[in-house]
């Protein structure tokens, strides 16, 4: 298997994962999400800490550490990610999961974006047509909230300025994560103390539900990131925001059919031209692969 074909399962994988989350965050929503921030950040670190020491791959971590503008790259990525962990879990938490499947069906058009201006990557004829798709799609249901959409505007931008980082770092996807996590580690582990000795702390009084699903947030947050970010650095940025349309599709669905919330008979146009243009990207990337 190719390394592009791999990034391109990678992606879909960490898609679907990321589609279903709210789920996941909805069984903790009796929790400050700022806690669940908290928690998020230090086992995702502990996570990731256990699979380095495992591999014994310290090296690449412990030179990356010297090196000023590796730091300073990393450190802006872990606050991009860090603000859009925490206002997803906010919304999902406020009953907004369909707002926040808008703010992932925005984002592809910024990574497309971000991939034409930043890294001169190019479109072809049937991408450029999915692109018309989309961003007709998006205004439309722009247009259905009367307004900027600023939740789903925040998720968009802090995410896909996320993508966008991920793709011009020099580490590789376990080791870059690990010091996302780890920059933030301190800052999480004092808030969460604090929280603790204050009597407000999930981990130390909440249900041993609860305490389950605060621990394995490391597991659930690391492994899709970790697909995501090797699939940054094996296929372009275009395809890798095309893609992402799954993951907010699954959201909706969950959204409407799982926990009911409000879905106009009016937002199907906006939606079916996104999806209208995901299949004409899909149909265009299966020509490319058989004539490569």
């Amino acid at each position: 298997m190719s390394p592009s074909t791999k990034g391109l399962f990678c992606a879909l994988v960490a898609y679907f994962l990321w589609g279903v989350l709210p789920v996941y965050w909805k069984a903790l929503r009796s929790v400050p999400a700022t806690q669940i921030l908290g928690h998020r950040m230090v086992w995702s670190f502990v996570f990731l800490g256990g699979l380095i020491l495992w591999r014994r791959e310290w090296k690449p971590l412990r030179a990356s550490v010297g090196n000023p503008r590796t730091i300073a790259l990393y450190l802006l990525a872990a606050i991009l990610l860090s603000l859009n962990w925490f206002i997803y879990i906010w919304a999902v938490n406020s009953g907004r999961i369909v707002e926040t499947s808008l703010g992932y069906f925005i984002n592809p058009l910024l990574s497309i974006l971000l991939g034409l201006v930043v890294l001169r990557e190019r479109l072809g004829r049937l991408q450029w047509v999915a692109v018309g798709f989309a961003v007709a799609g998006v205004a439309s249901l722009s247009i259905q909230y009367g307004g900027l959409p600023w939740l789903a505007l925040a998720l968009a931008f802090t995410f896909g300025l996320y993508g966008l980082m991920k793709k011009q770092a020099p580490l590789g996807a376990l080791h870059g994560l690990m010091l996302e996590t780890g920059i933030l580690l301190v800052p999480a582990v004092i808030y969460l103390v604090h929280e603790e000795m204050a009597g407000r702390g999930a981990l130390g009084s909440g249900s041993i539900w609860t305490r389950l699903l605060l621990l394995a947030a490391g597991v659930i947050t690391a492994f899709p990131l970790l697909l995501f970010a090797y699939a940054a650095r094996a296929i372009s940025l275009s395809t890798l925001g095309i893609l992402q349309y799954l993951s907010p599709t699954c959201g909706l669905l969950i959204g409407v059919f799982v926990y009911d919330e409000a879905f106009p008979s009016s937002k199907l146009i906006g939606f079916g031209l996104i999806w209208a243009g995901l299949l004409v990207y899909w149909l265009d990337l299966v020509m490319r692969y058989r004539k490569r």
